[in-house]
């Protein structure tokens, strides 16, 4: 090479070296896993800063469209097939780089974890923190990164904007005697059009699967607990101003956050989810039945309808599927839970199209034609919280009620309420780690003030606001 163009060469790699030196953030890698319904607005988010933060997005899915689809020939994504169960191609991607946004199943998180912490890099996620996640903490602390999860929805923005108001209780010297907080993905009112009152903006088999377990919590310092059989039908009702009454059934962990949100002895604790009035009553039918069971597969189920599937399930005699239904579930069943059975078509002598499936698998196929979110159809999210405290007075203290309330609607199909309740706390906390503006190391969840602050400011900013009101 002629001296005078090696020289050339030396100048231009010695002024992007001195770029980079200038600028700590540039050639930033994000590697974001899994592109499914709820990573729109993540991936949107993280796109739209792209320029400003100078970060480079790989987006890995097993479907390269599905990719293609979310960034949607954004100058700064890459969009690659990944398969995560390929240890090769796993570890390279996050080998480069810099921070690791898991938007897989919880059971699938554990390899993308461990290879974060061996390579010290940031990862976040929006699951529960499992066992194995937890068992990581020491190793990630000492590997200098962090492993955020429960960044999302619910979890996520519930213990974010809980955490606000509790710690501002504190601050006043109060004492919180009772915390409930509900939560749930339903259909928005211009989008009803089922006597369910619902429609699919988040994994079907997840709400198929609802509630399996024994629900725990505390109530007047009693331990309760509700078997998986009678969750759906001890229910309370929960009024949200504006959007009327909902059914709220018990979720099956309310004890462990009572440490995790420094009120370890309050007497009352309840966290539940939120459907439509009249959808608990109907969804035990199908509990009862033990349509909702994933544990095993019932041969050539193909060659049943539906009716005959239903038949298998109920007691033998000469009244027709739908009396014996009506008989089996007595006092159980009224008029309105019988319409919302009957809307599905599991009458009917159609047949299953799924072979050697298990009970739970049918019913979710069943339910994802029937409540599919069609393309202007909007969804909703509906939280609230419920505060009980007491409060020092000059003369004693003083008994105070405050409900903390959100309701975000979705725009289409693509960016539902979902979509952005769930993707973007995980992409401005991601960000804010980026950044170097969130100091905890360790498995982490969004409790800490560095991060629900910041997290919970930029929300509200996009429109995603709780409204407070005092009862008492």
């Amino acid at each position: 090479m002629p001296k005078q163009k090696r020289s050339l060469n030396n100048i231009v790699n010695n002024f992007l070296l001195l770029l980079f030196v200038v600028h700590p953030n540039s050639l930033k890698n994000i590697l974001i896993i899994g592109a499914g319904r709820s990573a729109s607005s993540l991936i949107n988010y993280l796109l739209e800063h792209s320029l400003h933060e100078s970060w480079n997005i790989t987006v890995g899915d097993v479907s390269l469209d599905l990719v293609k689809q979310k960034t949607n020939n954004h100058p700064n994504a890459r969009p690659i097939v990944l398969d995560i169960m390929n240890d090769q191609q796993r570890e390279e991607e996050i080998k480069h780089a810099d921070m690791i946004i898991s938007m897989l199943p919880a059971s699938m998180h554990m390899n993308v974890a461990k290879d974060c912490v061996r390579f010290r890099k940031h990862l976040a996620t929006a699951s529960y923190v499992s066992k194995e996640m937890e068992e990581l903490d020491a190793e990630a602390k000492a590997a200098g990164i962090i492993l955020m999860n429960e960044t999302g929805l619910d979890p996520g923005i519930d213990h974010a904007s809980a955490m606000r108001v509790i710690d501002h209780i504190h601050e006043l010297g109060g004492e919180l005697t009772s915390f409930k907080s509900y939560c749930g993905g339903l259909v928005a009112p211009e989008s009803n059009d089922n006597p369910w009152g619902y429609k699919f903006s988040w994994n079907p088999r997840n709400v198929v699967l609802a509630g399996q377990g024994t629900a725990q919590y505390i109530e007047k310092g009693e331990y309760k607990y509700i078997p998986y059989n009678r969750l759906f039908t001890q229910i309370d009702t929960i009024e949200v101003e504006d959007y009327g009454l909902f059914d709220a059934y018990a979720n099956r962990d309310s004890l462990s956050y009572r440490k995790l949100y420094n009120i370890a002895a309050i007497p009352t604790m309840l966290r539940g989810t939120l459907r439509m009035p009249g959808y608990c009553r109907a969804w035990n039918v199908f509990v009862k039945l033990g349509l909702t069971d994933d544990s095993y597969k019932i041969e050539a189920s193909d060659k049943l309808t539906y009716r005959q599937l239903l038949e298998a399930y109920l007691p033998s005699g000469n009244q027709s599927t739908k009396d014996k239904l009506i008989t089996f579930m007595g006092n159980e069943m009224d008029a309105e839970a019988l319409h919302k059975i009957e809307w599905l078509g599991i009458f009917e002598d159609k047949k299953i199209p799924v072979a050697n499936a298990t009970p739970a698998q049918i019913l979710q196929d069943l339910l994802e034609k029937k409540w599919k979110l069609q393309v202007h159809d909007k969804d909703m999210i509906v939280m609230q919280h419920q505060f009980e405290y007491t409060i020092p007075t000059g003369d004693g203290s003083a008994k105070k009620a405050l409900n903390s309330s959100l309701v975000v609607k979705g725009e289409d199909q693509v960016y539902t309420a979902m979509a952005k309740t769930v993707g973007l706390p995980l992409a401005i906390a991601s960000k804010l780690i980026m950044q170097g503006k969130i100091k905890a190391r360790g498995v982490v969840i969004p409790t800490l003030k560095e991060i629900y602050e910041p997290l919970l400011e930029e929300l509200e900013s996009m429109g995603i606001v709780f409204e407070e009101r005092n009862l008492y």
